[in-house]
């Protein structure tokens, strides 16, 4: 935080964050991953006289311009697969991506290497509000509602995290009257002693079972959302959604709950007749129309009503009707690419995971679709996926390494018969989108959710996502 004075024009920043940057004078400083998100950190320590190392697992050529740019900032480049061993820092920061308890990084800590995150350092020294939201689905969406709804407020909204944006290099020009939005992966609660002011958990399924050892420890990783706050905290937890739910036996501030089934004493809610509520302790505040929501899906309403849970007391509903009205949702999102012949093509390459593919692609529409699935393998079920395809899919395009998963989940489920839905197996994007097009008639929709992470074939969602669109777009 930087405080100006108009007669002396003199800078002084907050004491925690100076004291942070004096101590990373000559110190060497290892950030694990060259990425977008590294890359201003590396510009941040150099700036405040620290030595850095740029480490990743990829050879130059497969960093490409990125790791140009590490270099251009004033770091040296460690690269390979040993990129990680006797690494000779004073302070390591771990990617998201990297398991916490993988070998290196123990035996850094056991060196006495300091061992921790862009976020955590960030939670450390933020000066203002800090509002987060972690969850196996929804959580970049609601997000992104919540900083539309406080920048439609008047506030200054510092959005970032998991979301794509490193905060940490904000950090000197936050202001204690800013608001900082947060999303929060489990890779970045997993070591979090930190919670936020105000914490959303949207929901709570199997995922990422490829990369903790087991759901317990995904589940924990969640729980550090809520369970360092203190008596000020405010979390807010999905009565619809055991697991979330649970997490009320570990708040100690304030707890607000959510609800598209159920009215709630202390939280959002809809009504039967699609009526959104804000009830505060017995106040109730009639909100908006479901249908004012101008993105579509079930899942989207749950999204809003964490999103009016977080950020009740800081706004209006007049406010909050406006944003619901005129957000059109973000990019790889049940994101409708083209019309082409009378067929819709819709982009949902966020769906990584079965329970975002149901409750996003396949609650959205009144008729069978053609849906495009499979990808990485995270190692989480797909049972319930399986027993809902049949209602919702008349042709099922599989490829990647969940297609096998996919497909005999789908054959399992009581309403499977031959036929219904179609299913078709195919190698890359390009044949799905062809085979699409082949299947596809005048008023059908065709729809990209993998229903799993996309690390066999790309480096991400969104390039698959980007992928997608493009082959979409370049159909004559």
């Amino acid at each position: 935080m930087l405080y100006h004075s108009e007669e002396t024009e003199v800078i002084i920043m907050d004491n925690r964050i100076q004291r942070f940057f004096d101590g990373v004078k000559g110190k060497t400083i290892a950030l694990c991953g060259i990425g977008g998100s590294n890359l201003p950190l590396i510009k941040l320590f150099k700036k405040y006289g620290a030595n850095v190392l740029a480490c990743d697992k990829r050879e130059r050529e497969a960093l490409g311009e990125n790791a140009d740019l590490a270099e251009e900032y004033g770091a040296v480049l460690r690269l390979g697969e040993g990129y990680l061993k006797n690494l000779d820092a004073d302070i390591i920061f771990r990617t998201p991506g990297m398991k916490y308890y993988m070998e290196e990084l123990v035996e850094a800590r056991n060196k006495g290497i300091i061992v921790t995150s862009e976020m955590e350092v960030f939670f450390d020294l933020c000066p203002c509000r800090i509002i987060a939201v972690t969850g196996s689905d929804g959580k970049t969406t609601t997000t992104t509602i919540i900083s539309e709804i406080l920048k439609a407020s008047g506030y200054t909204v510092h959005l970032g995290g998991n979301i794509g944006r490193p905060l940490l290099p904000d950090i000197e020009i936050i202001d204690p009257e800013d608001v900082a939005v947060v999303e929060l992966s489990s890779f970045q609660l997993i070591s979090m002693r930190k919670s936020p002011d105000v914490a959303v958990v949207t929901n709570l399924a199997p995922n990422h079972l490829d990369i903790h050892k087991d759901m317990q420890e995904y589940i924990d990783s969640k729980k550090n959302i809520v369970l360092h706050q203190n008596a000020f905290g405010k979390a807010v937890l999905n009565l619809d959604n055991e697991l979330s739910f649970s997490f009320r036996d570990e708040t100690r501030g304030s707890t607000f709950f959510f609800s598209r089934r159920s009215e709630v004493e202390n939280g959002a809610y809809m009504s039967d007749d699609g009526t959104i509520f804000m009830n505060e302790y017995g106040k109730k505040t009639e909100i908006m129309k479901a249908g004012d929501i101008k993105i579509p899906g079930l899942h989207n309403i749950e999204n809003y009503l964490a999103a009016i849970s977080a950020v009740w007391g800081m706004t209006d509903s007049e406010t909050i009707r406006k944003v619901a009205e005129n957000f059109g949702g973000v990019e790889h999102r049940s994101e409708l690419v083209r019309i082409l012949d009378g067929v819709r093509y819709y982009n949902d390459a966020i769906g990584t995971s079965p329970t975002r593919t149901v409750k996003g692609t396949l609650s959205l529409f009144d008729r069978k679709i053609i849906l495009i699935a499979g990808g990485y393998d995270k190692k989480i079920p797909y049972d319930d996926m399986g027993r809902i395809v049949p209602e919702k899919v008349k042709t099922l395009i599989l490829f990647g390494a969940t297609a096998d998963k996919i497909e005999a989940a789908t054959k399992a489920s009581p309403s499977y018969s031959q036929g219904n839905p179609v299913i078709i197996r195919v190698e890359n994007m390009e044949q799905a989108v062809q085979t699409a097009r082949e299947n596809a008639v005048s008023g059908d929709i065709v729809s990209m959710s993998p229903a799993s992470a996309s690390f066999d074939m790309y480096k991400n969602f969104a390039e698959k996502g980007l992928h997608f669109k493009k082959l979409v777009n370049e159909m004559k």
